[in-house]
């Protein structure tokens, strides 16, 4: 199970987990298993660096066998890829008046009773309407019965290398993962659960971000070591926020009211007899009550007693969240606990704490405004200068910009890389009044935010300065930072394709990537004249009504054209049909083809992939969505329909959250023939709920923001390292590759 786990993880990294020793690798001739075994990972677009080929003969054929399983279970390959029409790249011509003609045979049938043939779900489908020889199940209720988990391979042009990874490395990855200092992302956070499950956790390591500590508190809880969990308690904020974390699964405090208002929008239906937005809400309420045991209470009695601060401080913590807190403390009994000997300074806070006797910093600062008193008012900023950022850009309009910067500049040294990198990055955002601010919660949906009513006061120039200022301080202090960071080497290449890769600070994707680990705003290139977006949904899960939605949204400069389940076939698009009902445990899947030379030539500009959970509740957990493109021309099977090929897959996630409703997933520059991978949660069952105004917002920031490529210049520059357009040449190289490794080095 560990080794299964290891190299689950270490597919993420293009590589191959080996429990080998790199010393006793030697340099042989290959054997015929692992020859067999190079083919097979051939078909599904992966070769072998010359160091794990030969580590490869150094395992049994039952390891291959189990790499191989890891494999095709992460590439889905065993699962059901037939679509609902068979060859569905010719068009079966469907239409609403078949559905109506359909629908009224089997509500009327003795009114209207027609000839034609009754599937297995049932249904009469009366001659004339749908030709059913072209069918893999209903086309009138969408439940498919012809199944096929055969799958192409081999049809991709492009491969990608898998290199060695062994116990070291994967150790290594752990620490990086631990002290990231940035939040994690989905993939990131499903490694690092995955690896502290597999491995021993690492000692000396400290965790700069409190949501990654949740992760390793639930770990060494779940292994027995309290004193441990105990260690990484040092706030008041910090329990709750794992409390609510074992609540949810959240490892970010989100109030139950917005947890409940969610489900809400999520289970509404726009067929009223199919909303259940009120038992969904119900069911939401009762899994929020809090419950716990002794055990529990105790240990949070414990947690809270031993917390190294004043009462007065940590209080003055508890106040942003004090009804939480309020039922909280009921719930654990920790009033009871209070009252035993050994918990004296638990007695004391929580007498602090409801008598209200401590003062807050924000109030301070609030008073401070309000009376227009902003020289104390900076003062108080600068003594916590992590929420100094926060409110840097609004307190530059109400105090002035030379005065804020100045103050700023005294304690920005005292701020990690990654908001001071986010500063620069939302500073055109949020001084630009004609851009679209979009904010992102973390319970799904992207939502506009109006700009602040100050800067309708000032003119364009001088919010152009403000912006200017800004950039100026971070890059000033970005130099400084790695001014003082001991160089590597003297000479550096930092690989071209960094420069289209923005830091994608405070946008975290929210799915996981089972066969990459590339952040969001990445760009893709075209290699074909076809692209082929993919869907599957349902593996695991039972036969039932579960109807996942695969759209996509072709942008031209007189409006929007869309192919759907409402729309088949468009200018330079055809859908595979659409599936409502989920066969037994294996999944379903759903196909969109886009034809670029049609599109050029219709003038589209571009097409946004999406996809929606058109039944109750968000998208299904463990969808996968991605696209496929090569060289040559993919084939789809006239039998079956299916048309997935692993080795033509560019890009695919996992859904492992079910708090959105919709999600974009990609867009397709036409004319640039490249397709940026983003992720923007909507809200609604089908693309027409989808503002393409958040869509454009999205791509023009993620355009604004520093890139990896930017930020090596930068420390090029301060350190005075010659660049060179030679990796060979260099003593250090920087590629697309090394994406966590510079991440992880320009956070520091």
């Amino acid at each position: 199970m560990t080794t299964t786990t290891l190299t689950r993880v270490a597919l993420r990294y293009r590589a191959l987990y080996l429990d080998v020793d790199r010393a006793s690798i030697t340099a042989e001739l290959t054997t015929p298993q692992v020859l067999a075994f190079a083919m097979k990972l051939s078909g599904c677009g992966y070769c072998l660096s010359e160091e794990l080929l030969h580590a490869l003969r150094m395992v049994s054929s039952a390891e291959l066998q189990r790499i191989s399983d890891v494999i095709d279970d992460v590439l889905k390959v065993k699962l059901n890829w037939a679509p609902l029409v068979k060859g569905w790249d010719t068009p079966t011509d469907e239409n609403i008046i078949d559905h109506f003609i359909t629908a009224l045979a089997n509500a009327f049938p003795d009114i209207f009773p027609l000839e034609g043939t009754t599937l297995p779900c049932g249904h009469l489908i009366p001659e004339g309407t749908f030709p059913i020889e072209r069918y893999n199940g209903s086309p009138f209720c969408g439940r498919p019965f012809d199944l096929s988990q055969t799958t192409y391979r081999g049809q991709g042009t492009k491969t990608r290398e898998l290199r060695l990874f062994t116990r070291a490395d994967m150790e290594l990855t752990l620490r990086q993962l631990l002290t990231m200092a940035t939040p994690l992302d989905a993939t990131q956070l499903d490694s690092l659960k995955l690896l502290l499950s597999a491995l021993p956790m690492p000692s000396n390591v400290e965790i700069p971000i409190k949501e990654t500590r949740m992760a390793v508190v639930h770990s060494l809880i779940e292994k027995g070591d309290e004193e441990g969990a105990a260690r990484m308690m040092s706030t008041p904020t910090d329990i709750l926020r794992y409390l609510w974390y074992e609540k949810t699964g959240n490892a970010v405090i989100i109030r139950p009211r917005t947890l409940i208002a969610q489900t809400q929008r999520n289970n509404r239906h726009v067929w009223r007899g199919l909303d259940r937005s009120a038992k969904a809400v119900e069911e939401m309420r009762e899994r929020l009550k809090l419950k716990y045991d002794r055990r529990w209470c105790r240990r949070v009695a414990t947690w809270l007693g031993d917390l190294d601060m004043p009462a007065e401080k940590a209080a003055e913590m508890m106040n942003p969240h004090r009804r939480m807190w309020v039922q909280m403390i009921h719930s654990l009994r920790l009033g009871e606990y209070s009252r035993r000997k050994g918990f004296e300074a638990l007695a004391e806070l929580l007498d602090v704490f409801y008598n209200e006797r401590y003062t807050t910093w924000q109030s301070n600062v609030n008073k401070a405004r309000m009376s227009t008193d902003y020289k104390a008012m900076l003062a108080l900023l600068k003594q916590r200068p992590g929420l100094f950022a926060r409110a840097l850009f609004a307190t530059m309009l109400r105090v002035g910009s030379e005065p804020t910067l100045q103050a700023f500049g005294e304690v920005a040294t005292q701020l990690p890389m990654r908001l001071l990198l986010s500063l620069a990055n939302g500073a055109e955002t949020y001084f630009d009044i004609t851009t679209t601010r979009l904010a992102r919660p973390i319970t799904g949906g992207t939502h506009a935010i109006e700009h602040n009513a100050l800067l309708s006061l000032l003119s364009e120039e001088e919010r152009q300065v403000m912006i200017a200022d800004v950039k100026a301080m971070v890059m000033q202090q970005i130099h400084k930072h790695f001014a003082e960071c001991p160089a590597t080497g003297n000479i550096i290449y930092i690989d071209p394709r960094l420069s289209d890769i923005p830091i994608t600070i405070g946008d975290r994707t929210i799915s996981v990537q089972d066969t990459s680990c590339v952040p969001m705003g990445v760009r893709f290139p075209v290699e074909g004249d076809v692209v082929r977006l993919f869907l599957q949904w349902g593996e695991g899960l039972p036969a039932q009504w579960l109807d996942m939605d695969l759209s996509c949204g072709i942008v031209y400069d007189n409006g929007v054209r869309e192919c759907a389940y409402y729309n088949l076939v468009t200018t330079g698009a055809k859908h595979s049909g659409d599936i409502r009902e989920i066969p037994d445990r294996v999944g379903t899947a759903e196909y969109i083809e886009l034809d670029l030379p049609q599109l050029l030539e219709a003038e589209a500009r571009y097409v946004v992939f999406t996809c929606n959970a058109y039944t109750c509740g968000g998208l299904s957990p463990n969808l996968v969505v991605g696209w496929m493109d090569a060289a040559n021309s993919m084939t789809i099977r006239k039998e079956t329909g299916v048309a997935y090929d692993p080795s033509c897959v560019t890009h695919i996630t996992r859904i492992t959250s079910d708090h959105s409703k919709g999600l974009v997933f990609g867009v397709l520059d036409v004319a640039q023939r490249e397709i940026v991978w983003l992720e923007m949660p909507f809200t609604g069952q089908t693309i027409r709920s989808l503002n393409l105004a958040g869509v454009t917002a999205l791509l023009e920031r993620l355009l604004r923001k520093i890139s990896l490529g930017d930020i090596l210049s930068i420390m090029a520059e301060a350190q005075q390292l010659t660049t060179v357009d030679d990796p060979t040449t260099a003593d250090t190289t920087y590629t697309i590759d090394d994406i966590e490794t510079i991440l992880q080095m320009v956070m520091q």
